[in-house]
């Protein structure tokens, strides 16, 4: 770790909080990028301050941007790992990329099952009666009653999250 003098370079260094304003990332969020080595350690002032650059920033961007796609940490972590030590064809990237396609079309089939799902309950209730005769709660309340009886313990929420299988 190396010792940097706050205020040489004007403009051309930052502070964390400076960097999480720029990129509209929370400063927890930067040093856990830092932590699991998404985001390159950063120097320190003398009196141990995180100072950034600007390529601090470009990959912190370019971090976001991944996650703006839904990527994973760990597809993020491969395509950074590609943009540090470019292999001689980018079959890898279009791999990567082309598994995550195919994730992104099982949960768009997942959301529409949901969406089906939401749209069939909504259909228990007019909306006009007593809340006790609610037909959505009580719709809810039979379903949860008849999980809660059976032995799947799977849940379908779609959450986001999926394994990738690329190395």
């Amino acid at each position: 770790m190396s010792i940097l003098k706050l205020g040489t370079i004007y403009g051309e260094i930052m502070k964390i909080g400076d960097l999480a304003k720029a990129t509209h990332t929370k400063v927890e969020t930067i040093r856990y990028y830092e932590r699991e080595g998404l985001l390159h350690e950063a120097v320190r002032t003398m009196g141990n301050y995180r100072v950034y650059n600007v390529e601090h920033l470009d990959r912190l961007s370019f971090i976001r941007h991944c996650r703006s796609l839904d990527m994973t940490l760990e597809e993020i972590k491969t395509l950074l790992r590609y943009k540090d030590f470019p292999p001689e064809d980018c079959s890898n990237v279009n791999a990567l990329i082309d598994e995550h396609i195919e994730h992104v079309a099982v949960r768009i089939k997942e959301l529409k099952h949901l969406q089906k799902q939401l749209i069939d309950l909504r259909k228990n209730c007019s909306g006009t009666g007593l809340v006790n005769q609610c037909g959505v709660l009580t719709e809810l309340s039979k379903a949860s009653r008849a999980e809660q009886g059976s032995n799947n313990l799977e849940f379908n929420h779609v959450n986001g999250t999926h394994k990738f299988s690329h190395k």
